[in-house]
């Protein structure tokens, strides 16, 4: 704490305590007096005025000690102040407080290398639903999900997840929402060399997401 701070508090309460306010030189002096043989800082510093006044670099039990010189009534407000200071100020931690800061730390972070570990395979689990290598035709799924095949495509073409192209073969094809949704997915099926090019035949199938997703709605909507 800088004397200039510790003469700022002791006049404070010697203002509020109807006593006359100590001079800064006066001030400088009893800390010198009081401190003489000790320890400490001091420094001169550049006011606004371009004039230069002394500062010290009290500790707070220096601060104490001088505190002490004051008036009764001003000395019992003044070291409260300051012991509420010394409350907050940080304390350094001993090397066995650190050591304990350490383990708790590395304690953690096994914690979490096990909590990883447990959610890991979960993770995966549902890596396998959201797949789409594996996928299944239509009538799988109607077998899957205990529907006639029927209502199945009249389901999914009413609630777009598949319409027929427009050609004499009428086949059904995922709509591309559908697609970037990972819930189904247009196989090649055949393709088919002609004079005036390859024709490539698809066919609409459904992903393991996607059938967890079909049959949840199905069930929703009451189709059996």
């Amino acid at each position: 704490m800088s004397s200039k701070d510790l003469l700022e508090l002791i006049n404070q309460v010697r203002q509020g305590m109807g006593e006359p306010l100590l001079r800064l030189n006066s001030f400088n002096a009893k800390i010198e007096d009081e401190l003489d043989g000790e320890n400490y800082t001091k420094n001169v510093v550049q006011n606004f005025n371009n004039t230069e006044s002394v500062v010290f670099d009290l500790t707070l039990e220096q601060c104490m000690l001088i505190g002490m010189r004051e008036s009764k009534s001003v000395r019992r407000h003044v070291l409260q102040k300051l012991k509420e200071m010394e409350v907050q100020q940080p304390r350094e931690l001993s090397r066995l407080e650190i050591l304990q800061l350490a383990l708790e730390s590395e304690q953690k972070a096994i914690e979490l290398e096990q909590q990883v570990k447990v959610l890991e395979p979960k993770a995966q689990a549902l890596d396998v639903i959201a797949d789409t290598t594996n996928t299944y035709s239509i009538r799988e799924c109607a077998k899957t999900i205990g529907i006639q095949e029927t209502k199945l495509i009249d389901f999914m073409l009413k609630k777009q997840w598949v319409y027929r192209e427009n050609s004499r073969h009428r086949r059904l094809c995922a709509y591309a929402h559908r697609v970037e949704q990972k819930v189904m997915i247009n196989k090649v099926s055949k393709v088919v060399a002609c004079d005036d090019g390859d024709k490539v035949f698809t066919q609409a199938r459904i992903t393991a997401f996607g059938l967890t997703r079909l049959t949840a709605a199905i069930e929703k909507a009451g189709v059996k």
